[in-house]
């Protein structure tokens, strides 16, 4: 027996949509296959992986290569099959679905057509077919269609299965290592990334949204949503307050001053704040800005601003009611080469599997899954204020901390 009490070891399926060297099916499977340093010390997973299905497989993909260094791993031709190891039923007790990256197109919107909600329909399939489930991660957001986002939890919930969905920044290390205390009574909040839409505006979401779900009286959805590309973000930025327009400039400053990653506007300088004439400037070309913002049902007002070139990384920062003061923290991610902030998310994920249950409420997703939608809808209709009724999507936090504590 195990540690966990269990007589085998749990077999986990992966389907992926490609499987080659920084991809996010690398940084999750690598773990799965062998293992990571979690906790001080080289965390191996209770449970093996011995099925995988590949999509595509671009030059230099790894699926065969894992195969021959992991030979109770079988690369099967469709997902039924990897789910069943080549048999009629359902043969495996966890699925790992990992919906990014590859050669797929895009929309008008701009939208990555991954078939993250095609890939969970055959694993469901099986599910029916088997009379029988198991927990499902999804890597990322649910779908770039919101319809189908939804239609991926209320299967989940009516099937009965645990299903866990996320970015790996709620989940990865913080400096100052800090959550949102419970039941905090929040006025408004901001979030500061790099990147672009649909793509990293769901890890700037989701990077708020963990913080200021364990507000006081938890998560009650979202009433409105708009969002602004580049110099109309600048223009926002220059109202100096959410109710002219714009938001609060000292959680700006704040996100800013957290951050590991500031671009110094003038060069040889490395510790400079940059001013509000000066930041515009430094976003690279091709790259935004974007801001979405966005207000609670509850009325907490909240802010995304996506500005590539001015800082590399993630930070958030809230202000408090009452005493007016503001809580920020950096959301760490390390170098590419070593990305172990995919290490907390694998974790989580494995705890889900032994368990049967998800650490992670899938309403938060389901959230800014839509959020990342609505977005980009407002985007598309030239920064049109959108109303969002079909985001009251309430509900609790887990109480216990769930980022790679330091």
């Amino acid at each position: 027996m195990n540690r966990t009490g269990r007589a085998k070891r749990l077999r986990i399926a992966a389907v992926v949509t490609e499987y080659r060297r920084y991809s996010h099916a690398q940084h999750i499977l690598d773990r799965f296959l062998w293992g990571y340093g979690f906790g001080g010390r080289h965390h191996r997973p209770e449970m093996d992986l011995v099925s995988l299905y590949v999509d595509q497989r671009p030059q230099g993909e790894l699926s065969r290569e894992r195969a021959t260094q992991f030979p109770q791993m079988t690369i099967y031709p469709s997902i039924a099959e990897s789910l069943t190891l080549g048999g009629q039923k359902l043969a495996v007790d966890g699925v790992l679905l990992i919906g990014e990256h590859g050669r797929y197109p895009s929309n008008e919107k701009g939208q990555k057509l991954y078939p993250r909600y095609e890939f969970f329909q055959q694993i469901v399939d099986v599910f029916r077919d088997s009379g029988r489930t198991c927990p499902v991660f999804n890597d990322k957001h649910l779908s770039w269609n919101w319809d189908w986002a939804q239609e991926m939890v209320e299967t989940s919930k009516t099937m009965g299965f645990a299903f866990m969905a996320g970015s790996s920044l709620p989940v990865t290390r913080r400096i100052p290592a800090i959550d949102m205390p419970l039941q905090a009574e929040l006025t408004e909040a901001l979030c500061l990334a790099p990147g672009g839409i649909d793509g990293y505006d769901i890890h700037a979401l989701e990077t708020a949204q963990c913080m200021v779900e364990r507000r006081k009286g938890g998560e009650t959805g979202v009433d409105h949503i708009e969002a602004d590309r580049e110099d109309a973000v600048w223009e926002r930025m220059g109202r100096g307050s959410w109710d002219q327009g714009g938001w609060d400039r000292e959680l700006f400053s704040s996100c800013l001053c957290r951050s590991q990653s500031l671009v110094p506007p003038r060069e040889g300088f490395n510790h400079i704040l940059p001013t509000a004439e000066e930041i515009p400037g430094q976003v690279k070309e091709n790259h935004g800005p974007y801001c979405y913002r966005y207000r609670h049902r509850d009325g907490l007002k909240m802010t995304m601003v996506l500005a590539e070139g001015v800082v590399n990384d993630f930070t958030f920062a809230a202000r408090f009611r009452g005493t007016g003061k503001v809580l920020s923290t950096h959301f760490h991610l390390p170098p590419r080469e070593v990305c172990n902030f995919f290490s907390p998310l694998a974790y989580h994920a494995e705890q889900m599997f032994l368990t049967g249950k998800s650490p992670i409420p899938i309403e938060r997703n389901l959230l800014t899954t839509g959020l990342t939608a609505a977005g980009v809808d407002s985007l598309f209709q030239g920064g049109k204020r959108l109303a969002t009724p079909h985001l009251a999507i309430a509900y609790q936090p887990r109480p216990q901390s769930t980022f790679w504590r330091t």
